[in-house]
């Protein structure tokens, strides 16, 4: 039987808010964590995992990520994932070389590192002083820390630890992986496991993504898609074609946590993608970090407020003097009524306070 839109969004929510479990195993079963540095409250990658490991508390990725088999990286946006997951992108070969200036001062900093313990990016920058580059946004960037993003992202370096939010490098070379189309297979299999389910175009976006993760197999993509679309689940529900993991049934995950509220991160596996969203839940989420203040209509860093498996609105949430601070919006204009949904927001806000290792509140 063709699953409804509903037995869609109840399988988009239940299959990846799993029962809590340890770190390295959640990163399994989630396949990608997205990371994004701004703290409101916390960094996305912990608002992510707090929800899907046991006792976990903001920083402990960072803390523990040394003894996890868990690397960062570069996968369709930066984030973390499953050593043998980041593996099968390397060694990432490329179309156009660094320039002969950069791969000389590259080459120097391997012959430094190697053998060393992690260094420090200001380390670095002490021993070999770079100077300065126009980045991105037109503005202008350490040298160093640029060739070393470079780096890291050619796999000449990994990230072998932070210290309070900065990467500490260590060298490191791949040795040859997977063949070209059953990497390419593996990936949208990860893709799957990370996004299910996935509007059409979602995983043509996502698809061609890996040019980026995986730059050697660029042009094995549009083959792979092809494959994908026979190999993956997939049904037509309105006028949409949607597409899952093989082997699940979108009809069979409708045993949800009973009454349970959630505040997600704009990049929860279950809000990330827009156009999902929207076809699900029907309404439009803004993610306003870099819009004017003027122009925001949800705010700064709306946490989409998730309430079985609705999302009925958002909340801003921050910490002032070691209290927990949240303004709230309905997409109905009202919270729901529902006397278990206040009870089970309160929870929420606690298990928030717990997560970010405020003072308990009393009374």
């Amino acid at each position: 039987m063709t699953p409804t839109l509903d037995d869609l969004r109840r399988y988009a929510v239940a299959r990846t808010l799993f029962a809590p479990t340890t770190l390295a195993r959640a990163i399994e079963q989630l396949g990608f964590v997205q990371a994004d540095p701004i703290r409101a409250p916390a960094r996305a990658q912990d608002l992510i995992l707090r929800h899907r490991v046991r006792n976990y508390r903001a920083g402990d990725l960072e803390r523990r990520y040394a003894r996890l088999p868990v690397e960062e990286d570069f996968f369709v946006n930066y984030g973390f994932m499953p050593r043998t997951v980041q593996r099968l992108m390397h060694p990432r070969t490329f179309r156009t070389q660094l320039s002969a200036s950069h791969r000389k001062r590259a080459q120097a900093i391997l012959d430094h590192m190697r053998d060393r313990r992690p260094l420090h990016p200001r380390k670095i920058e002490a021993l070999f002083a770079h100077g300065k580059v126009t980045n991105a946004w037109g503005g202008s960037s350490n040298a160093t820390t640029h060739l070393l993003d470079a780096m890291h992202y050619r796999g000449m370096l990994r990230v072998a630890r932070r210290v309070s939010g900065t990467r500490l490098y260590a060298a490191q070379s791949y040795l040859p992986g997977a063949e070209r189309d059953a990497g390419l297979d593996m990936l949208i299999d990860v893709l799957a496991l990370t996004y299910s389910p996935l509007p059409l175009r979602t995983l043509h976006v996502l698809a061609r993504r890996l040019a980026l993760s995986a730059p050697q197999w660029r042009d094995g993509i549009t083959g792979a898609l092809r494959r994908a679309k026979e190999r993956l689940g997939h049904a037509r529900v309105g006028d949409t074609d949607w597409f899952w993991s093989a082997g699940e049934d979108p009809r069979s995950h409708g045993d949800l946590r009973a009454d349970a509220v959630r505040l997600l991160t704009p990049f929860d596996p279950i809000v990330w993608d827009r156009e999902r969203f929207e076809l699900l839940w029907g309404w439009m989420y803004r993610f306003e970090a870099y819009t004017p203040p003027a122009k925001r209509k949800l705010g700064y860093y709306a946490l989409p407020l998730l309430w079985h498996d609705r999302i009925v609105g958002w909340s801003n949430v921050r910490v002032e003097s070691e209290k927990l601070v949240s303004d709230f919006g309905y997409v109905a204009g009202k919270a729901p009524k529902d006397a278990a949904f206040r009870q089970a927001l309160e929870e929420e806000l606690e298990r928030m306070r717990q997560f970010l290792s405020l003072p308990l509140r009393r009374g």
